[in-house]
């Protein structure tokens, strides 16, 4: 099942959220500008997270909160 079918089934936002970190990681490489990977980073760590892990968390957010606006 994909994560449009997810919604049209009405998941709840933590349903959502637990599909979106299941499954393997995998490794990709992007492309930002380095004033706003630093930024990211600064941010990251005064909240006690990595990188990786804020980025994540950021992708989830926008994710679930663009499927509940349609």
């Amino acid at each position: 099942m994909g994560y449009t079918e997810l919604i049209d089934k009405g998941a709840t936002k933590a349903e959502q959220q637990s599909y979106l970190v299941d499954g393997e990681t995998v490794a990709i490489t992007i492309r930002i500008p380095c004033n706003l990977r630093d930024s990211a980073k600064e941010i990251a760590t005064l909240r006690g997270m990595s990188f990786s892990a804020y980025v994540r968390m950021c992708m989830i957010d926008r994710i679930t909160e663009d499927a509940a606006h349609g």
